[in-house]
């Protein structure tokens, strides 16, 4: 249910809804990038009270927190376009345009200089993230090693820092946004040597070029460990990562088994905030 402010904002929702609708228009004819038919329908609600700004190539950004949260469909949200299959190792995957955009423009020029990117994963919504933290909290799927969190651990702030590892708690994940992509493989020592190597160089070398940048580096204080395979498109990521600052508490990360672990952790400050400080410009 939308709630209102007061009553001058039920006469500005006709404006708003055609307002949404010509600017999804000019976004997608400035992008030309073929959107699927699923995407084809306007939303189902209009959030009366967010602000919208916009990126170079005209794509929305919404600044409200059921969208920092994940708390949407990206096959039926305006902003988002399926991702091809040439660029990805599976099917079904999703990502902002402003996003894909610049993905492909960074994919052509890495191609030219014989490195191969591939997106292995994209955009996660809260109940994608859900299924994924659930099944680690219960115990239905391991973690590292092997671990059966539900036999090993019982309390429920350890639990949480044991999947949060390498799993993002449902509500907090950047990879919400649309703006953050996993890229070839999914370990760092990979990276070390041979092609993850000269790839890591390049992305080191180039991928700001094309605004994108490395969230969680070596030596931060606190988050998540290293990933290099994580790169997150700042144009739009860094003002998420501002209104999230602004307005995100840790009592809002709830709706999932261990969600009273959030205050515990901090979730907001460690995890959410804790990235590399290059990537919030």
């Amino acid at each position: 249910m939308i709630k209102y402010r007061n009553h001058t904002l039920l006469l500005l929702i006709p404006v708003l809804v055609a307002g949404l609708s010509c600017q999804r228009a000019h976004s997608e004819q400035q992008t030309n990038i073929h959107v699927p038919d699923s995407l084809n329908a306007d939303t189902d609600t209009v959030i009366v009270d967010k602000i919208v700004e916009k990126t170079e190539d005209t794509t929305s950004i919404p600044l409200d927190l059921e969208y920092i949260m994940g708390r949407f469909d990206p096959s039926k949200h305006p902003d988002f376009v399926i991702i091809a299959d040439q660029y990805a190792d599976k099917k079904g995957m999703y990502l902002r345009k402003d996003t894909y955009k610049a993905f492909i423009a960074m994919y052509e020029h890495a191609k030219k200089d014989g490195v191969n990117l591939q997106i292995r994963s994209a955009t996660r919504n809260f109940y994608s993230q859900k299924s994924i933290w659930e099944a680690k909290w219960s115990g239905t799927r391991t973690i590292e090693g092997g671990e059966n969190l539900s036999v090993t651990t019982p309390d429920p702030k350890e639990r949480a820092l044991k999947i949060l590892r390498y799993s993002s708690m449902p509500g907090s994940s950047r990879h919400h946004w649309g703006t953050d992509i996993d890229l070839n493989n999914l370990e760092n020592d990979w990276f070390n040597e041979g092609e993850g190597l000269t790839m890591y160089n390049w992305l080191k070398k180039h991928a700001s070029e094309y605004g994108f940048c490395q969230v969680y580096s070596a030596g931060r204080p606190y988050g998540y460990f290293e990933e290099r395979w994580h790169w997150s498109y700042t144009p739009v990521s860094a003002k998420l990562t501002a209104y999230a600052k602004a307005h995100l508490k840790n009592e809002m990360i709830d709706g999932f088994l261990g969600s009273e672990s959030a205050p515990m952790i901090d979730i907001v400050k460690h995890y959410v905030l804790g990235i590399n400080e290059d990537c919030n410009h």
